[in-house]
C-alpha cells in the first residue's frame, strides 16, 4: 500500500488524530493520506503536509489502515468505495457514533478487520479519552495500533463493543457535563459580583482541579474530603448539593445518555 493511514473525512476529529500521530512520531507525514469533498478541509491537511484527495475510493485503494471519520448517515454512500476493500491486506478504524462493527463488516468483502472507537472532543487539544473495541475479525495487533494511534492524542482503553454505549455516556459526552458545571459556576460568579473575573476564576479552578485529580493518588472522594472542612464553606455547598439529590441526578443523567446511545445504535424504528 502507498500509505499506512488514510482518512475518509478530513474534519476536526480526523485532524486531531493525524496531528497526534505526527506529534508523537507514530508515523511520518508521508505515510498519511486524507480524502474529503470539501476543499477547505483538504487545505488544512495539506498545510500539515498530508497528501489529500476528494474521493473516498482513493483512501480504500491506497491505504493499509482506513479511518472512517464521517457522519454515520454518510455510511451508505461509502458502499462503492468499501466494495474495493482488500480484507486480507487492510483494516478499518471507525469513529462513527452508533455504527456497529458488524454493520461495517457487512459492507466489505471477506472477513474485514474493524476496530470501533469512541473518542471525545478533548482529542482536539491532545487530551482525548477514547474507548477502543474490536470487531469479530480484528486482531490484537490491530487493536494495539489503534490504542497507540489514539493514545497519541490523549488516553485510550480497550473495551468490549457492548461497553461503548457506557463509554459514550461517561467520556464521550463527559466534556459537556464539565462545560455545564462551568456555565453554572460562571453564572453564579457573575451574580456574586465577580463578573470581571468570572471566566478566569472558573476556568483556572476547573483546570487546576482536573490536573490535581490526574496527578494525585487520592480518589475523587478523598480529594473532596480534603477540601471540605467541618462547618466550613465547602461543606455548606456540598450539603446543599446532597440535599437536592445532585449525585443521584448525575448518575441518572449518565444512564439516560447510555440509553440514548443504545437507541441511536439500533437505527430508525
Amino acid at each position: 500500500m502507498q500509505y499506512e493511514l488514510g482518512f475518509v473525512g478530513a474534519g476536526n476529529m480526523a485532524e486531531a488524530i493525524a496531528r497526534g500521530a505526527l506529534r508523537q512520531g507514530v508515523m511520518p507525514v508521508t505515510r498519511i493520506f486524507a480524502a474529503d469533498p470539501a476543499m477547505p478541509r483538504r487545505g488544512v491537511f495539506q498545510q500539515i503536509g498530508i497528501t489529500t484527495g476528494a474521493d473516498a475510493a482513493d483512501v480504500v485503494t491506497r491505504c493499509r489502515v482506513v479511518v472512517l471519520a464521517v457522519k454515520p448517515q454518510t455510511l451508505p454512500k461509502l458502499a462503492p468505495a468499501l466494495a474495493k476493500f482488500d480484507a486480507e491486506q487492510q483494516s478499518v478504524i471507525s469513529i462513527m457514533a452508533g455504527v456497529t462493527c458488524a454493520a461495517i463488516e457487512a459492507m466489505i468483502p471477506g472477513d474485514a478487520r474493524v476496530v470501533r472507537v469512541m473518542p471525545n472532543t478533548p482529542l482536539l487539544v491532545g487530551w482525548g479519552m477514547s474507548g477502543v473495541a474490536p470487531g469479530a475479525h480484528a486482531t490484537q495487533a490491530d487493536v494495539d495500533f489503534v490504542l497507540k494511534l489514539f493514545g497519541a492524542a490523549g488516553e485510550a482503553v480497550q473495551v468490549e463493543e457492548t461497553q461503548l454505549d457506557a463509554v459514550t455516556a461517561v467520556s464521550g459526552s463527559g466534556p459537556a457535563y464539565l462545560f455545564y458545571l462551568a456555565e453554572a459556576m460562571q453564572h453564579a460568579a457573575e451574580e456574586l459580583g465577580l463578573g470581571e473575573h468570572a471566566d478566569l476564576l472558573v476556568g483556572q479552578t476547573l483546570r487546576g482541579a482536573a490536573e490535581l485529580l490526574a496527578q494525585a493518588d487520592d480518589s475523587p472522594a478523598e480529594l473532596r474530603a480534603k477540601v471540605t472542612s467541618p462547618g466550613g464553606t465547602t461543606e455548606a455547598a456540598i450539603q446543599h448539593l446532597d440535599g437536592n439529590g445532585v449525585n443521584e441526578m448525575i448518575v441518572e443523567a449518565l444512564r439516560a445518555a447510555q440509553d440514548r446511545s443504545v437507541e441511536l445504535g439500533q437505527g430508525p424504528a
